[in-house]
This record gives C-alpha cells, structure tokens and sequence, in this order.
C-alpha cells in the first residue's frame, strides 16, 4: 500500500466534504484510543478548523493521560487544533439515578449511554459552532454491528 497517497486522497475527501458541507471546521472526541487519534491527525492536516474534545465519564487514567498528549501534540503540530475538557461523570451519574429499574441488561445500557451522552455532547458542540462531528467508527462498528453517528448542517 502506498501510505502517503492513501493518506493525501482521506486528506482531499475531508476538505471536500467540509467545502460542500458549508460548515466552519469540525469537532471530535477524542477518547485515547487509535481511532480518534488517527482521525484527528488526517483532519488536522487539512488546515480546516478542529476542535477536539475530552469527555471522561470516570475514565481510566491512562487513557485520559493518553487523550490529553495526543492534543497537546496535535496542538504542538498544527495552528488549526483547538481544544477543550467537559468532564461528564456527573451527567452520567445523574442520568444512572433517574433510572433505578435495572436487569440483566442494565450494564450494557449503560456502557451505551457513555457513547450516547458523548455523542450528544458532540452534536452540540457541532451545531454552536457549526461544525462537523468527525467520527471515528471502527471496523467492528462500521462493518461487524453497523452502527455510527454523524451529523450534517447546512448554511442558510
């Protein structure tokens, strides 16, 4: 494979989309993951606006250590990376103690309303500053249980 025209023809798709989007720059979690990382880098390549934001619901540390030098390094590289904590521990304790039925299926539900809250938190950082939520959906998520979460707003 050759990495630098793979890497150039993701760079012009991104500028693309956000050219015929009409849209000020993008935003993305950025969890300390690969994913994240991966595409905050090609986006932040581009020269096109990105804000990255943390969002720990009692997270492990070295993953927020991990998330918090991989901005800082973005940062470091590139004028166009701005960024910012929204610590959403209480939010989703909150959220846990309104919802008191629990089964066998609770756990789950409640590992997806980490992503969910996220998400959200996402989309509402998309739309003030109309931007695009960058996602950073994985082989598993895209192609094994065909899931993700996007966001799309046009100028008027």
């Amino acid at each position: 494979m050759n990495t630098k025209s793979v890497i150039s023809h993701i760079e012009n798709w991104i500028k693309e989309y956000h050219i015929s989007s009409l849209t000020d720059g993008y935003v993305i979690g950025v969890s300390g993951g690969i994913d994240s990382a991966v595409t905050s880098t090609l986006i932040a390549k581009t020269g096109i606006p990105l804000l990255c934001v943390e969002m720990p619901i009692h997270q492990n540390t070295i993953q927020s250590q991990r998330s918090s030098h991989h901005i800082k390094w973005l940062k470091n590289q590139f004028p166009n990376v701005s960024s910012f904590e929204t610590n959403l521990s209480g939010t989703f304790e909150t959220f846990k103690a309104e919802h008191t039925n629990t089964n066998q299926r609770t756990e789950l539900a409640l590992a997806n309303t980490r992503a969910r809250l996220r998400m959200t938190s996402l989309y509402y950082y998309g739309q003030i500053n109309n931007y695009l939520v960058a996602g950073t959906g994985n082989k598993i998520e895209d192609f094994g249980i065909g899931f993700f979460y996007k966001i799309w707003r046009r100028r008027s």
